[in-house]
């Protein structure tokens, strides 16, 4: 086992992945991961909401074997964890939506391939022995996303995502400082002056990248900076990366748009991401949604809403009547979040900057060693609480729970990623 290899097999939860994903893979793209909207409030929110969280914990009680699966949306899964659609998963290794379905495979878990990704949608399919889900953006426009709906059903997707929360890019302001878009655009089109502009910039990231020679190689055999293979004119050719801004503004999803989705669809599962309150959940549902994904992007949109966590808690009580799969993603990062997550009556949640700590501090190996950690300390958090299956934990629910009687934050541990 090599020294990249020891390292990550080393990780005892998943900060050590992270900080191993930043030694191997340069600022510029691991920024793009990490980063939120604004002063990062509400990122940092989605993380304290559950750390300022409280279990209970019943004693005297043994568990042979423990039960994790779950059924969301009529996908069996034998973890209550999925991959959370991600864009631009390869900017951490080659081919790593595929790598990353790969594992999802492995766990018999579901993997959510974004629309801004630089892998065939058909590779990553063949990648998983388990479901894959797609999520729609609508760069392009209508016809381009209605071709991307056809490709991903004849590829064999179980079901389609559509993300609600990106009317405009969200402000990352300390990505945006480093302008990643101006090194990204190609040389081609451009006169003298602004060549050498170009040359100039791109020359400032050869110290961050000249110093990681591993991710840089795999970088460079991969092809280097990918076009979005999935987002096809009607000639076929996939949207270059440099045009992802005016792109995602161009393509502001309605809810009129979701009857032509639902139709263009079909009869299978799908499910509405970004959603904040109970109102635009029963939206949802009325115009054909089969689940929902309580999520504020990660907090990469807007900044100063409340915690993905707080949503679920304020909004999923107002539901009760729903026939919906509820989910949810943004700021898990171990396994007693995850079950403190379900104890609200999720069916399943969603990793995200998880799934690009994995990839980044090692493709395969990084974020099998991930999974591994975040089902470990599910498996442990189950047993200490006292319960024994999945089901048990949405019986038991609010009785899981208790209230801190901490003031402040002073106690918590600071936030790595």
């Amino acid at each position: 086992m090599g020294r990249i290899d020891r390292r990550i097999a080393d990780a005892v939860d998943t900060a050590d992945l992270w900080k191993l994903a930043r030694r191997r893979v340069p600022p510029i793209v691991t920024e793009y991961f990490r980063g939120g909207a604004d002063a990062e409030i509400t990122l940092r929110g989605n993380v304290r909401a559950f750390q300022q969280a409280v279990t209970t914990a019943r004693g005297a009680r043994s568990f042979p074997s423990l039960d994790l699966s779950t059924t969301c949306i009529g996908h069996r899964m034998d973890i209550p964890f999925f991959i959370s659609p991600v864009g631009s998963l390869r900017a951490l290794g080659p081919m790593a939506d595929a790598v990353a379905s790969r594992v999802a495979g492995e766990f018999n878990t579901v993997m959510t391939l974004s629309t801004l990704s630089g892998t065939p949608l058909e590779d990553v399919v063949a990648a998983s022995r388990g479901d894959c889900w797609f999520q729609l953006y609508l760069c392009g426009g209508r016809e381009t996303a209605a071709r991307g709906i056809e490709r991903a059903r004849r590829a064999g997707f179980t079901a389609l995502m559509l993300t609600i929360d990106t009317g405009v890019a969200g402000m990352r302001a300390m990505h945006a400082r480093m302008k990643p878009m101006e090194v990204a655009r190609p040389f081609r089109g451009l006169g003298p002056t602004e060549r050498l502009r170009l040359a100039l910039a791109k020359s400032k990231l050869a110290p961050q990248m000249l110093c990681r020679p591993t991710w840089l190689a795999s970088h460079l055999r991969d092809g280097g900076l990918f076009d979005f293979e999935n987002v096809l004119d009607i000639d076929g050719a996939p949207m270059p990366y440099a045009d992802i801004g005016a792109q995602l503004e161009a393509s502001v999803v309605t809810w009129e748009d979701l009857k032509w989705i639902r139709e263009a669809w079909g009869e299978g599962p799908l499910i509405v991401k970004g959603v904040h309150d109970a109102e635009d959940a029963r939206r949802a549902e009325d115009l054909g949604a089969t689940g929902v994904v309580w999520s504020n992007h990660g907090g990469r949109q807007q900044d100063r809403v409340p915690p993905a966590l707080h949503i679920v808690a304020r909004e999923m009580p107002r539901l009760t009547d729903s026939r919906l799969d509820f989910m949810m993603d943004g700021g898990i990062r171990n396994g007693t979040d995850v079950l403190i997550a379900l104890s609200h009556g999720l069916k399943a949640v969603g990793l995200g900057r998880v799934t690009a700590a994995g990839l980044g501090a090692g493709g395969h190996a990084g974020l099998t060693r991930a999974f591994e950690i975040v089902k470990s300390e599910l498996e442990r958090a189950m047993r200490l609480v006292g319960v024994g299956s999945i089901g048990e934990i949405h019986a038991a629910g609010p009785d899981l729970r208790r209230e801190s009687l901490l003031a402040g934050d002073g106690h918590l541990p600071p936030i790595v990623f």
